[in-house]
């Protein structure tokens, strides 16, 4: 039998075992920990890589005094090795399908921090082998495979976590209690913004053949995985370059969105975006586009003030309109990245990059007016600690499924420049364009498929 052959198909045995076993017990954090051992023993992790945000994953998790890192993987065999020195004894692999389909029983919980492209290929097989998985944000490249995990972890019953740390930080749980509370009236609008340097955009955007010398101890097949074969390329997908490439990454809305979206996705009960534009010049090449404003309307709440409500996404400094924001008497210039929320009865200024949500007018919110400050939470403890007390995590794939495909179906306008693109969740289709339709599911290429992706 073919190795690749051979791969696939044990995957797929382990899972579908697993999977008829969670059906038949129907408990939520199923199964908490897989080995029959002692309570007291210690939930055993692998990490599907370990370079980059991989890396600081894996590191949070570790922290945790209750887990032990069991296996590490990457495609990458410098990094690996840099990794495993910490940990040692630990099982290393190159190929995550390996890692599923041999060393299964060495490990209860997986991490994922690897490109976009790559997220839901291992995502799945994990859920459908019983393992309870924290995944870097967005949770995929493409509305079926964000879809089709979420469906699958609930299927299954494991405990889930979404990586957008910035869902447990004290300002912005804060920032929510703000806008639910009523202190600033129904929310009218919300004007979000992301100006960061694109630091990660490639040095190299030339497509040429034939291409560069693959560095050693890397494989770039694996890397590739899922999509079509392609000559290696220096300073063009690697290290973090891979976000800027439409086969690869989300862009910059993909890289900070569920960041930024997150607190206004719960404060006002959001759910699907009616119908999104983007305005600006937007991309049809293999290339997204380097800047954009995004309008998108969402069906509306008790929490807004009509039957739809408004968000506004700007980045690659395309700074929102001057008189649209308000500054608190400590902020000179509008910061680098925020959010600004419109209510009724006033406003919410929060820096992203750091800072308490703000009041405004300032003179109408004294100090004893805030909700206090939540307790501090460490967002990967959550999600060891919900496996260990068989609750959800903070950021389960519940809220963070809807999350990442609000945020693509955003991304996606970026193709669509100047039209409106009608969506509609249920169906899962752009219903006013074909090809935007076309786009939410992408194929992957010979040997990599996996029933249901």
């Amino acid at each position: 039998m073919k190795r690749r052959q051979f791969l696939r198909q044990s995957a797929s045995s382990v899972a579908a075992t697993t999977v008829a076993t969670a059906a038949t017990t129907g408990a939520l954090g199923f199964p908490a920990i897989l080995r029959g051992a002692s309570p007291n023993s210690k939930l055993r992790v692998a990490s599907i890589g370990v370079g980059g945000m991989g890396g600081v994953t894996l590191k949070g998790v570790a922290s945790h005094p209750g887990v032990e890192i069991a296996a590490l993987c990457d495609v990458d065999a410098t990094e690996l090795s840099k990794a495993a020195r910490s940990f040692p004894g630990v099982v290393t692999r190159a190929d995550w399908r390996e890692l599923l389909a041999g060393d299964a029983d060495k490990f209860d919980a997986v991490t994922i921090g690897i490109p976009d492209h790559m997220h839901a290929a291992p995502a799945v097989t994990a859920i459908r082998a019983g393992k309870h998985v924290y995944l870097q944000k967005p949770m995929a490249s493409t509305l079926h495979e964000c879809r089709t995990i979420a469906r699958e972890a609930a299927k299954a019953g494991v405990v889930t976590q979404l990586g957008n740390q910035g869902r447990s930080s004290q300002e912005s749980r804060q920032a929510v209690e703000m806008i639910r509370s009523g202190l600033i009236g129904k929310i009218k609008e919300v004007i979000l913004w992301e100006n960061k340097k694109l630091n990660w955009w490639p040095k190299n955007t030339e497509l040429r053949a034939p291409g560069d010398a693959v560095p050693e101890g890397f494989s770039w097949d694996l890397w590739l995985g899922t999509r079509e074969a392609r000559p290696y390329l220096d300073a063009t997908y690697q290290p973090k370059a891979w976000r800027a490439w439409f086969d690869f990454g989300v862009g910059e809305m993909g890289d900070m969105g569920c960041h930024h979206f997150d607190t206004s996705f719960d404060a006002l009960k959001l759910t699907a975006p009616l119908r999104v534009r983007q305005d600006g010049d937007g991309s049809s090449g293999p290339l997204w586009g380097t800047r954009r404003r995004v309008e998108m309307i969402f069906p509306g709440s008790d929490i807004t003030a009509g039957d739809t409500v408004k968000l506004t996404w700007h980045d690659g400094d395309a700074r929102p309109a001057e008189g649209l924001i308000s500054l608190p008497k400590a902020v000179e210039t509008l910061p680098e990245s925020g959010t600004f929320w419109i209510g009724e009865a006033g406003a919410i200024f929060k820096n992203y990059r750091g800072g308490s949500p703000v009041l405004l007018p300032e003179e109408n919110f004294p100090a004893a007016k805030y909700p206090p400050k939540p307790a501090p939470r460490n967002h990967y403890h959550d999600w060891v600690d919900a496996i260990l007390e068989g609750r959800k995590a903070c950021g389960d794939f519940h809220h963070g499924g809807p999350l990442s495909e609000t945020v693509l179906v955003g991304a996606l306008a970026d193709r669509f420049a100047g039209e409106w693109l009608e969506w509609d969740r249920e169906s899962m289709a752009f219903t006013n364009s074909a090809v935007a339709s076309g786009l939410v599911r992408r194929e992957y290429r010979d040997g990599w498929a996996i029933e249901g992706l």
